[in-house]
Formats: C-alpha cells, sequence, structure tokens
C-alpha cells in the first residue's frame, strides 16, 4: 500500500466530497436524476409555502439575468389567472431547471432548490448518501489524533449537511467540525483557501486538502496549502504530467499521520 505521509505542521484535512469521499455515480446517477424526475411533484406539493415561493423568485431572477443565453428559458410572473396560469408556470419552472441541470450550472437559485428537495427526500427516507467505505474510519481516526476535518464543496452547506447526516453510515455529521462551499470562492480559485484558513483560524499551510480535481489542488497549492489527489473508481483520469507532480492516493488510509504514530 502506498503511505503518503502528512506533514507535521498539518492540524486541518479539507475533504471534498464528489469524487473523494462519495462517489460520483451517487451524484450523477442518483441526486441529479432524483431533482430531474421529482421537480414536478415538488413544485406541485409546496407551491404555497413561501420556501417554495422564495426558491421560485430567486430562479425568476436567475432567468432574467440568463434571458441573453442561448436557449435560456424564462419564468413568467404570475398573471393570476388560476389553474391553468399555475400549471403553466410550475412547467417553466420545472424546464428553466433542466436546462439548468443539462449545462451543469451551479447558481445560487438552481443550489437552493436542490437543496431543498434532497431535504425531503432524506427526512422521508427515499435515498441516502453513500461513501467510500474507508472514508469513515478514516476520519473517526484522524480525529482521535487531534486533527480537525472541514468540507469544502460546490453543493451548499445544506446539502452537504444532509448527505453527512443521512448516510449509509447513518449520521456523522459530528465527525466534521464545519463546512464550506462557494459562498466562500470558487474551488479553482486559490483566494477562497486563504479566506478557508482564515475562517478556520489557521495558516493555509497547516491545511491538508484532498480532491480528485487537478485544477482545485493548483489552486489550493498555489495559496500554500498541502495537497494529495484522489483516485477514485469512475473518476476523471489524470494525465501522465499530473500523475507525476501530485501526490495520489487511492483510500483515505493511505495518509499517515506522523502524530499517531
Amino acid at each position: 500500500m502506498v503511505v503518503l505521509s502528512v506533514p507535521a505542521e498539518v492540524t486541518v484535512i479539507l475533504l471534498d466530497i464528489e469524487g473523494t469521499t462519495t462517489p460520483i455515480a451517487f451524484v450523477k446517477d442518483i441526486l441529479f436524476p432524483y431533482i430531474r424526475e421529482n421537480v414536478k411533484e415538488y413544485l406541485q406539493t409546496h407551491w404555497e409555502e413561501e420556501e417554495c415561493q422564495q426558491d421560485v423568485s430567486l430562479l425568476r431572477k436567475q432567468a432574467e439575468e440568463d434571458a441573453h443565453l442561448d436557449g435560456a428559458v424564462p419564468i413568467p410572473a404570475s398573471s393570476g389567472n388560476g389553474g391553468d396560469d399555475l400549471q403553466q408556470m410550475i412547467q417553466a419552472v420545472v424546464d428553466n431547471v433542466c436546462w439548468q441541470m443539462s449545462l451543469d450550472r451551479k447558481t445560487t437559485a438552481l443550489k437552493q432548490l436542490q437543496g431543498h428537495m434532497w431535504r425531503a427526500a432524506f427526512a422521508a427516507g427515499r435515498m441516502k448518501a453513500e461513501f467510500f467505505e474507508d472514508v469513515v474510519p478514516a476520519v473517526r481516526k484522524w480525529r482521535e489524533a487531534g486533527m480537525k476535518v472541514y468540507i469544502y464543496s460546490s453543493g451548499s452547506v445544506e446539502a452537504q449537511k444532509l448527505l453527512f447526516g443521512h448516510s449509509t453510515e447513518g449520521d456523522i455529521l459530528e465527525l466534521v467540525d464545519g463546512h464550506f462551499d462557494t459562498k466562500i470562492g470558487h474551488k479553482v480559485e486559490s483566494e477562497s483557501y486563504r479566506k478557508i484558513a482564515s475562517s478556520i483560524g489557521c495558516s493555509t499551510n497547516n491545511i491538508l486538502f484532498l480532491t480528485d480535481v487537478t485544477l482545485e489542488a493548483s489552486a489550493a497549492e498555489e495559496a500554500d496549502v498541502h495537497v494529495a489527489v484522489v483516485v477514485r473508481p469512475g473518476n476523471a483520469g489524470l494525465t501522465d504530467d499530473e500523475k507525476t507532480y501530485y501526490s495520489l492516493i487511492t483510500s483515505f488510509s493511505e495518509l499517515y499521520l506522523p502524530s499517531s504514530a
């Protein structure tokens, strides 16, 4: 087994989710299709609720900003014409959501509605989040060794907490010290990692970031964060140069913590 020794100055392990703690297949084949297949039913059921109306109004605002984009789907305001009008509006929201998802967009409006739909699905027991089998035992071990563990994902903090709160391993939220999403900055921008260090109250070189995406790894390195690239089944392949340049792990159990020796 390849063992990667964690530098002694590291006190924080920062984890990506998709392709790192969780199979990409779970996100692509279960989480996202669930939205496409259930968004219409969800809107019809929850339409009158304030939270749903806020979600729709945020999506409408986003649609207005997107008006210049090719294929953009507008969301009309209510004209107060009763049932037909409502069904047309719901269909417009459905079409807009599917259009955004087809482009793999990460707008706050889309993420917010998705987060609320997943919350309802997890709470009803309609799905459980999958984690690679090495993740939970490794995180427990790191914490016993005095490490702090944080999550940084493009999925909203709310969605992250749903995954950790409703996993195949049960509720594992207690294993995480805190969560970051793109509100702190995008994952391919080095400034985001400086802000995360500042928010945690440590130096960037006290952090080890685990991700499957080399663009993110490169941005983190630029901010003086330690990095290991996680190679998992279903992840995008790496170039020979990337394989040579980055420290690679295929399981969290391959990290060796000198402090726990």
